[in-house]
C-alpha cells in the first residue's frame, strides 16, 4: 500500500471518528438527521441525500434546511420509501426496481443510482431509511463504509427514540385489558375523593380602618409637604391650598368691615346731638356685625389652607403631580393615613367564581413579589351584593385578617388570594365550571 493510500485511509478513519462523536453529542434527532444527509459527503461521493423516518416521512434533505413536505419531489420520495421500508439490509437501487409510475419520476428528480440504507435498533425494530443518490454505480469497497455509517446513525436515533419505544412496548405488553379496567375503576373512585373547595381572585394589601383626609375647602391644591408612603407624626403639615383667592376674599371682607364700622361710629356720634338719627343706629350695628362675621369666616378659611395630620401613620396617595393644581371640592378624598401595623387583605372575587363562604374560612395570599411564601389569613367580611370594579368586572368585595401579625406585608402590595370553602368531591372540584356553564345553557 502506497503512502498516499495510507494517508487517505487514515484521513477517512479520522472523519469517521469525528462523525461518530458528533452523532453521540447531538442534542436531538433533527441534528443527527442534518449530519446524516449533509456531512456524510466527507466520506461518500453523492449528489443528493434524504432521510425518511417511520411515522414522520421525509424529515431531512441535503442542502435544504427546512424541506417542504407538500412538494411533489418529497411526495414521490415518500412513496419510494414506503416501498423500501421492509428492507433488512443495505440495498442499491435503480429506477428499474420500482413500479413504472415511480420509475418515470425517478429519472426526472434524482440520479440513476441510489444506496438505500435501513436504520434499525439493536432489537431489529425499524426506525427509518437513509438514501444517497448519485450518477455512478456504487462500488463494493464502499459497502463497508456505508454499513458503518448506518450503524452510527441508527445508534444515535435509537438513543433519542428509546423513551418513545419504551412507552410503546409498555402500552403493548403492560397495559393489558385487566390493567386498563383497574385503572378506569381507580380513576372513577378518585373522582369521589374529598377535597376542599377553593377559588382564586386578585387581592391587595390595604390599610385597616384608615383615617381619610378630605378637602375642607372648594379650591386648588398648591403644594404637598409629604411623599407617598411617608411616615408622619400627628400635627405634621401634609399639604397646602392656594391662598390667593382666599386672601383676596379676606381683604375684601376686612375693608367691608372697616366701612361698616366707620358708618356705625359716625351715626352713633351724630345721634348724640340729633335724635332723628337714633333709628339708624341698630341698622348700622347689624350691618357691622354681619361684616365682622364675614371677616371671621374668611379668616377661618385662610386657617384651613394648611392641612395637618390628625394622627401618626403612613400617608397613602398616588402621586403629587396628580393633585397639584387640581381643583377639589369640599369633602373630596385626598389621601389616607394608615397604621402600618393595621393591614388587611382586600379581595375582588368575580361573581362567576363565587362559592359558599363562611366567615373565619382560611385564606392564603400569594404576593407577586414572593409567590413561594404564601401568607395565611382568615375571612372577616363578605359583601352582600357585588359591585363593578375599576377593571369593569362585577365582583364581591371580601376582606381577610392576617393570621401572623409579626411579619405584615407593605401596604399596596398585590397578588392572588386563594379562598377555601367546604369539602367537596374531586369530580365536582374539577368539573364545577363546565357543569355550571352547561346548566346555564340547557336551563336545568
Amino acid at each position: 500500500m502506497t503512502q498516499t493510500a495510507e494517508a487517505a485511509q487514515i484521513a477517512g478513519l479520522n472523519i469517521l471518528v469525528q462523525l461518530s462523536r458528533r452523532v453521540r453529542e447531538a442534542g436531538s434527532p433533527e441534528e443527527i438527521g442534518f449530519i446524516a444527509v449533509n456531512e456524510s459527503k466527507q466520506l461518500l461521493v453523492y449528489r443528493q441525500s434524504a432521510l425518511w423516518i417511520r411515522g414522520k416521512g421525509i424529515v431531512n434533505v441535503s442542502g435544504v434546511p427546512d424541506p417542504d413536505r407538500t412538494s411533489p419531489f418529497l411526495q414521490w420520495l415518500n412513496q419510494c420509501c414506503k416501498k423500501w421500508q421492509n428492507l433488512n439490509s443495505n440495498s442499491f437501487k435503480t429506477p428499474e426496481d420500482l413500479p413504472e409510475q415511480l420509475s418515470r419520476a425517478w429519472i426526472e428528480w434524482v440520479p440513476l443510482h441510489a444506496a438505500v440504507i435501513p436504520l434499525k435498533t439493536q432489537n431489529n425494530e425499524p426506525l427509518g431509511i437513509l438514501i444517497f443518490f448519485r450518477e455512478e454505480p456504487w462500488q463494493e469497497n464502499e459497502q463497508a463504509l456505508i454499513s458503518e455509517l448506518s450503524s452510527i446513525y441508527a445508534h444515535g436515533f435509537a438513543l433519542h427514540y428509546r423513551q418513545n419505544s419504551l412507552w410503546m412496548r409498555m402500552k403493548k405488553h403492560v397495559l393489558s385489558t385487566s390493567v386498563k379496567v383497574l385503572f378506569a375503576i381507580a380513576l372513577l373512585a378518585a373522582l369521589f375523593y374529598p377535597v376542599r373547595m377553593s377559588v382564586q381572585a386578585p387581592a391587595e394589601v390595604v390599610p385597616k380602618d384608615p383615617f381619610v383626609v378630605r378637602s375642607p375647602l372648594d379650591t386648588v391644591i398648591d403644594k404637598f409637604h409629604v411623599k407617598p408612603n411617608q411616615n408622619v407624626e400627628e400635627g405634621q403639615l401634609l399639604f397646602e391650598f392656594d391662598r390667593i383667592g382666599l386672601a383676596a376674599q379676606h381683604d375684601m371682607a376686612a375693608k367691608a368691615y372697616q366701612i361698616a364700622s366707620e358708618e356705625y361710629r359716625q351715626i352713633s356720634t351724630i345721634a348724640l346731638v340729633d335724635d332723628t338719627f337714633r333709628a339708624g343706629i341698630a341698622t348700622r350695628r347689624g350691618k357691622m356685625e354681619e361684616k365682622a362675621m364675614e371677616l371671621d369666616y374668611s379668616l377661618e378659611l385662610l386657617g384651613k389652607t394648611e392641612v395637618r395630620a390628625p394622627r401618626s401613620g403612613i400617608v397613602v396617595f398616588a402621586e403629587e403631580s396628580d393633585w397639584i393644581g387640581k381643583n377639589v371640592s369640599v369633602g373630596e378624598r385626598v389621601l389616607t393615613i394608615a397604621d402600618p401595623e393595621q393591614v388587611e387583605i382586600l379581595i375582588q372575587l368575580p361573581v362567576a367564581d363565587a362559592i359558599g363562604f363562611v366567615l373565619k374560612n382560611t385564606v392564603k395570599l400569594y404576593l407577586s413579589s414572593s409567590p413561594q411564601t404564601p401568607l395565611d389569613g382568615t375571612l372577616r367580611y363578605v359583601s352582600y351584593t357585588p359591585e363593578v370594579t375599576a377593571l369593569g368586572i362585577t365582583a364581591y368585595r371580601l376582606k381577610a385578617d392576617f393570621t401572623n401579625t409579626s411579619q405584615l406585608p407593605r401596604i399596596g402590595m398585590t397578588g392572588t388570594a386563594r379562598i377555601y370553602g367546604k369539602q367537596v368531591s374531586l369530580g365536582y372540584y374539577l368539573f364545577r365550571r363546565p357543569l355550571t356553564a352547561l346548566r346555564q345553557r340547557l336551563g336545568w
